[in-house]
C-alpha cells in the first residue's frame, strides 16, 4: 500500500507542515498489486511541494516519483528578467503562482479547503494575468460564469462559480464585473468581451446605486475593506482604510467603466457619464483628506483626488513616514507602485519593490517561497508561522506587481486596445542593473531592454506596431522596427 500526505513547506526544523491545509485531507492512498506499476491520480489534483510518506513498500526513492503541473492550457506571452536574482525568483514565483490557480477558474489557492474562483483576486490579478499568458478565452469563460450567478438585483458574488450565495456583495470583489472584462478588452482588441458583459457591467452599477445609504457614493454594506492590510487593527484581517471610501472609489471606477464601454460599443452611456460626475463631486466632498496609504492610493488611481500632484507626494512622504514600508492589503497593493512611478516618485517604488526585510515582495524570497504568499509574512522572521486558518503559500493577489515591471519599469503600455500602438516610457534604476520585458500582444511583439553602462543608459525597444518611445522626457514617434537609444544615467 501507498500513502502519500502533501504539503506547501516545513517547519523551522525541516518537518513537514500542512496544518494550513485546514479540512482538506490532500492524501492519496494506493494499493498495490504484484510487479512493477506506474500511476497518477486522474480525478483530483492538489497544490503542494512536498509529499510525505506514510505508507510505502519497500525504500522509497526521489526518481520514483515525478509531479505534473496541471492548469488550464494557456500560452506564455509575458517575459521578464533582470540584473537582480532575489526579483528574477518574484516573477518566477508570479508566473507559477498563476499557473498553479488557473485550472478552469482563477481560485485563490490550490491547496486548502477552498479553492474558489475570487472575484478580488481575479480583479487585482487580471492585468498581470492577461500580460503573462494568453487568458483572453479563460476570463471570457469565467465572466459568463460571473454574469450566469449575478443576483437578479445585480450583486456579484464573492466567488465565481458562486458556491458561497452571499447576496450582499463587497466592493473591489464585485467590481471583478467592471474593471475585468475592461482589461481583457484593452489587452487584446476584441470588443466582444464588452459585448458579452455590458448588461452585467451596468446592473452592478445598477446594484451599488441602489443599495447604498447616501447618494452617489456607496455607504452602508459589509465589504472587505482593505483585506490583508499591515495597518489592520489587531483581531481584523481588514487594514484600517475607510470601508466607504473604498467602496466609493471602486462605485466610482466601476460607473467611469461601463462608460468606457458603452461608448465603445455605440450604445448611450449618458447616464451613466453623469452618475460618475455626481460620484466625484461627492467622493471630493466626503473625503477631502487621507489617512492611509491604500486610501491615497485608490483616489489618486481612481482619478478621484482633486490634486493629484499633491496627494502622491503626501503618500509618498507616508510611505517614508512608515520606514519605507508598505502598509497596503488587497486593494491597495496593486495601484501604490503605480500611482508612486506615475506622479515622480519612481525612485521610492523600486526601494519597496527591491526591499528585502518584511513586509515586502522579497521577504518571501529570502524565506525560500516558490509561489506567492497569501501573507507578507507567512513564515515569520522566527521561523513560525502565521495562523494556520488562513495561510496559503500559493496565493497569486501581490504578484499583481508584475504589471508595474511590465507597464513602468520596462514602459511597455498600450495606446490603444490590442497593442495596435504601444507606449515604450521605460523608468531605470541603478540598483536593477539591466532589465528586459516583453509581451506577445495580438498586433506582434513588443521588447524593451535598458542596461547600464558606464554613465549612460542603453536602450534596446523592438515593436512589431507604430510606437511611442520615450526616453528622458522626449518622445519618439517611430514605425515598427528595432532601435537602439543612449540615455542620461539616472
Amino acid at each position: 500500500k501507498v500513502r502519500i500526505l502533501h504539503g506547501e513547506v516545513l517547519d523551522a526544523e525541516g518537518n513537514f507542515y500542512r496544518d494550513n491545509y485546514r479540512g482538506a485531507k490532500a492524501e492519496l492512498q494506493y494499493v498495490c498489486r504484484d510487479g512493477k506499476q506506474t500511476w497518477h491520480p486522474q480525478l483530483t489534483f492538489f497544490g503542494f511541494r512536498y509529499l510525505k510518506l506514510e505508507e510505502f513498500p519497500g525504500e522509497a526513492k526521489p526518481e520514483q516519483f515525478t509531479a505534473i503541473a496541471v492548469y488550464s492550457d494557456l500560452r506564455q506571452t509575458g517575459r521578464l528578467r533582470c540584473g537582480v536574482p532575489e526579483l528574477n525568483q518574484l516573477i518566477s514565483n508570479i508566473f507559477w503562482g498563476q499557473r498553479g490557480n488557473f485550472l478552469d477558474v482563477p481560485t485563490d489557492c490550490p491547496q486548502r479547503d477552498e479553492r474558489l474562483g475570487w472575484t478580488g483576486d481575479a480583479e487585482v490579478f487580471v492585468k498581470t494575468a492577461s500580460y503573462n499568458f494568453d487568458v483572453e478565452k479563460f476570463f471570457t469563460k469565467w465572466l459568463h460564469d460571473l454574469a450566469a450567478d449575478q443576483f437578479e438585483s445585480g450583486a456579484v458574488g464573492h466567488v465565481v462559480p458562486d458556491y458561497l450565495q452571499n447576496p450582499e456583495p463587497s466592493a473591489a470583489w464585485g467590481d471583478a464585473a467592471t474593471i475585468c472584462p475592461w482589461q481583457i478588452y484593452q489587452t487584446y482588441g476584441n470588443r466582444k468581451v464588452l459585448e458579452d458583459q455590458f448588461k452585467s457591467m451596468k446592473k452592478w452599477v445598477d446594484y451599488i446605486t441602489h443599495a447604498t445609504t447616501t447618494p452617489d457614493l456607496w455607504t452602508g454594506g459589509t465589504h472587505y475593506g482593505d483585506w490583508l492590510g499591515l495597518d489592520a487593527p489587531s483581531g481584523s484581517y481588514k487594514g484600517s482604510s475607510n470601508e466607504d471610501l473604498i467602496a466609493s472609489a471602486f462605485y466610482a471606477w466601476s460607473t467611469e467603466l461601463v462608460s468606457r464601454a458603452g461608448r465603445v460599443l455605440g450604445e448611450d452611456v449618458s447616464e451613466y457619464e453623469t452618475l460618475h460626475r455626481e460620484i466625484v463631486k461627492a467622493f471630493r466632498a466626503a473625503y477631502p483628506v487621507y489617512r492611509t496609504q491604500t486610501e491615497y492610493t485608490v483616489a489618486v488611481w481612481f482619478e478621484l483626488a482633486e490634486h493629484p500632484q499633491q496627494a502622491a507626494d503626501e503618500l509618498a512622504e507616508l510611505v517614508k513616514k512608515d520606514g519605507c514600508r508598505l502598509k497596503t492589503g488587497f486593494v491597495g497593493t496593486p495601484f501604490l507602485l503605480h500611482v508612486l512611478s506615475r506622479y515622480g516618485h519612481e525612485d521610492l517604488a523600486y526601494t519597496l519593490l527591491l526591499r528585502r526585510e518584511y513586509p515586502s515582495w522579497l521577504y518571501p524570497v529570502t524565506k525560500g517561497a516558490t509561489t506567492i504568499w497569501e501573507h507578507w509574512d507567512g513564515i515569520m522572521e522566527d521561523g513560525g508561522f502565521w495562523s494556520a486558518d488562513m495561510n496559503s503559500f500559493n496565493h497569486y493577489a501581490y504578484g499583481s506587481v508584475a504589471d508595474w515591471i511590465y507597464e513602468e519599469a520596462a514602459g511597455i503600455r498600450p495606446l490603444e486596445p490590442g497593442f495596435a500602438r504601444v507606449q515604450v516610457a521605460p523608468k531605470p534604476d541603478h540598483r536593477l542593473g539591466w532589465l528586459e520585458a516583453s509581451i506577445e500582444t495580438r498586433n506582434g511583439a513588443v521588447r524593451s531592454r535598458w542596461e547600464y553602462r558606464e554613465n549612460q543608459v542603453r536602450y534596446e525597444i523592438e515593436a512589431e506596431m507604430p510606437a511611442t518611445v520615450v526616453i528622458d522626457g522626449i518622445e519618439h514617434q517611430v514605425p515598427a522596427g528595432n532601435y537602439i537609444f543612449w540615455g542620461k544615467e539616472k
